[in-house]
């Protein structure tokens, strides 16, 4: 019974050991994976970061541009249904927010 017994101990060392080894190589693989998404994703916040601040500088740029569609369609009123159609009413347009006043008598 003492020999079965230490083959079975030397069987389960065995097993353990392999078992540890496989949970290393495992517990590696995965850290190297997630290493590799954590760098990816920080190069991706950085370029994210990067066109969001170039879409911020070009605001003002666009801004003038349509305002400046606004002036011209004062003038030339053929070009206000190809503004209308991209949402762009010229301020001289735009409905008037306050109620007008009433005439005097």
């Amino acid at each position: 019974m003492n020999m079965d017994s230490n083959s079975e101990i030397t069987s389960l060392r065995n097993q353990v050991f392999t078992l540890l080894v496989a949970l290393i190589v495992v517990s590696g693989t995965v850290t190297v994976y997630l290493y590799r998404q954590a760098s990816i994703l920080g190069k991706d916040l950085n370029a994210s970061q990067q066109l969001i601040n170039s879409f911020n500088k070009g605001q003002p740029a666009v801004a003038s541009f349509v305002n400046q569609l606004g002036a011209y369609s004062m003038a030339h009123p053929e070009i206000r249904p190809v503004l209308a159609k991209y949402g762009i009413i010229p301020a001289a347009t735009q409905p008037n927010l306050t109620a007008p006043a009433a005439p005097k008598k």
